[in-house]
């Protein structure tokens, strides 16, 4: 559990890091990757130690697959409440295709 709660404010500080700034369009680019590095910093303390204790209950393939799923929700509700767009239904058949991925990646066969 704390893997995953690690990866989510990670996930975060990585979303935020990246997106932020479309909305601040007229700053200037250097700007931009300099706030933008010293917040991925943060994401970096985090998503280190989520992955170094997760590795004693996951393997990498599915420590990756939680990553990817995390980023994934975190990304969504970024988009939507900072970015302020929608979710169309084709995004829907996408993450649903990525849950179809998850599943996989976990059974036991």
């Amino acid at each position: 559990m704390r893997t995953i709660v690690l990866l989510v404010f990670s996930n975060i500080f990585m979303t935020t890091a990246w997106y932020w700034h479309l909305r601040y369009k007229g700053e200037s680019l250097w700007k931009v990757i300099l706030i933008s590095w010293l917040i991925a910093f943060v994401e970096y303390c985090l998503a280190v130690p989520a992955n170094r204790i997760g590795s004693y209950q996951f393997s990498a393939f599915e420590l990756k697959t939680i990553q990817e799923v995390v980023s994934l929700l975190v990304f969504v509700a970024f988009a939507v409440l900072y970015l302020k767009e929608e979710i169309k239904w084709n995004y829907i058949v996408g993450f649903a295709l990525i849950v179809l991925a998850v599943f996989f990646v976990f059974k036991k066969w």
